[in-house]
């Protein structure tokens, strides 16, 4: 229930974050940062708390992610801006983290011989979760509150209804100690055996692209995939159906993946997942009929399904001496890079290319009626802003210039025939230049498939894939 609160967060606010543009007048990079806020702020908590899990122990935690899940909720709901809306997305982002700090551990200690399957099986609920919260998004979009819009502030507080039933059911619960506690082993013998290992860092630092492949795209799939699924539905929003479907998919294939990941082992199966993600999400751009969006939504997220639990149940079963504190460095890293790095960048991406995007001869003319229409209508900040937004960006012929006009009209009189043109023209740039954001992520999985490519070689060479266990002679040996 905990990890499912922290998927229906990831899903409803992915839902909404083009909502949030016209809302509050936000331009891409904005909404990148909000986007990531809800992902980076991941890392902050599960670096502080996870390698401390032992000594506050799991059921602080746990309360502590109970707290910011409902007050990191609540901010966003009453927000009046963009600073309150990243401070609320940030909050929840460190109830996130805090889950995953606890539990991850506590799936390890647990299922000491099975990591791998019970970390893929306990990580279905994520997709489970997106699943949730998608599919209440676009009933509220297409059937409660088509257009309204306050539909993002009800879809947001789906949230609190997992949250307070995990909170109630945590109570009196009783945590067992670690893996690495009940070993006897110290705080910093696990730091050494983290660090030590030159296997940690390869999975460190791939980590950050594993992770940017498979929820970096999420986090734009609606906008990304509106203009192609249009052309087979009359849905609004319907892009959402995309994450979805990829998150059923996800929850299946990670539930039963125990004889998925012992045919092929962790390395093998990370290889494979490299290809098809990339692949698949580079498809992803180019699709315009249903059975095109279902067949590259496939691949993707078969490719993108066992990287995050994979990933950790590698860590976990590879160096089990790093306990807590190697799960949370990875899981923490992987969210960080998303949060701070991947999601803003592409939606720095997406502006260039809006900027390029945006017809000359059509844009001059809606900038030109902006700025007469909107000096008639009656006076507000809004109104007079967009205005002079109008004004400027005719006077210096900036693409940037002009399209941050095109929205702040947009978000002052969106009804009135200058905003609606002024959307018109966004709509389509804003589509193209989510979907050439997705090419340059899917570019990265090149270099996964050369690394985990190597790593399966070299299981191959030693004998197979072979997990190691706390104080067995392979955890000690000067190998990766």
């Amino acid at each position: 229930m905990s990890l499912i609160s922290t998927a229906v967060a990831f899903g409803v606010v992915t839902s909404f974050l083009g909502q949030l543009k016209a809302h509050f007048g936000l331009d891409n990079a904005q909404v990148g940062l909000i986007g990531g806020a809800a992902l980076w702020g991941f890392t902050i908590s599960i670096f502080i708390l996870g390698p401390l899990c032992d000594a506050l122990g799991m059921k602080f935690l746990m309360r502590f992610a109970f707290v910011c899940h409902v007050i990191g909720v609540l901010t966003m709901i009453f927000a009046t801006g963009f600073a309150s809306l990243f401070i609320g997305a940030l909050i929840i982002a460190l109830g996130n983290g805090t889950v995953e700090a606890a539990c991850n551990p506590l799936i390890a200690t647990i299922f000491p011989n099975d990591k791998t399957k019970k970390l893929n099986q306990f990580h279905m609920w994520f997709p489970g979760g997106i699943v949730i919260g998608g599919l209440f998004a676009f009933f509220i979009d297409n059937n409660i509150m088509p257009n309204d819009p306050h539909a993002w502030q009800i879809k947001l507080a789906l949230v609190l209804l997992p949250t307070l039933i995990y909170g109630v059911l945590f109570i009196g619960q009783k945590f067992p100690a670690t893996e690495r506690v009940q070993s006897g082993l110290s705080f910093g013998g696990m730091v050494a055996a983290t660090f030590g290992r030159p296997l940690f860092i390869v999975l460190f630092f791939c980590m950050m692209i594993t992770a940017s492949l498979e929820l970096g795209p999420g986090r734009w799939m609606g906008e990304a995939m509106a203009g192609a699924v249009k052309e087979v539905t009359n849905f609004g929003n319907a892009g959402i159906l995309v994450l979805v479907y990829g998150s059923v998919l996800m929850a299946l294939l990670r539930f039963f993946a125990g004889p998925v990941v012992h045919k092929l082992s962790n390395t093998g199966l990370l290889t494979v997942s490299a290809i098809l993600g990339g692949s698949g999400l580079y498809m992803l751009t180019t699709v315009h009929s249903a059975a095109a969006i279902i067949t590259a939504a496939t691949i993707f997220y078969v490719g993108v399904c066992y990287f995050w639990p994979t990933m950790l149940g590698t860590a976990a079963e590879r160096i089990p001496k790093g306990g807590a504190l190697a799960l949370a460095i990875l899981g923490g890293t992987g969210m960080a890079v998303v949060g701070l790095v991947t999601v803003p960048l592409m939606g720095l991406i997406a502006d260039n290319y809006v900027r390029t995007s945006l017809p000359a001869t059509e844009t001059k003319a809606a900038l030109a009626e902006i700025a007469t229409s909107y000096s008639m209508m009656p006076k507000s900040d809004d109104i007079t802003a967009a205005r002079k937004s109008a004004q400027d960006a005719i006077a210096s012929g900036d693409p940037s210039e002009e399209a941050a006009s095109l929205r702040a009209a947009v978000k002052a009189a969106p009804d009135s025939p200058a905003g609606i043109q002024a959307a018109a023209l966004l709509k389509p740039a804003d589509e193209i230049g989510t979907v050439m954001s997705f090419r340059w992520v899917a570019a990265s999985a090149i270099i996964l498939v050369l690394v985990f490519g190597i790593l399966y070689l070299r299981d191959l060479a030693a004998g197979g894939y072979k997990p190691e266990h706390i104080g067995s002679t392979a955890e000690s040996a000067a190998s990766v």
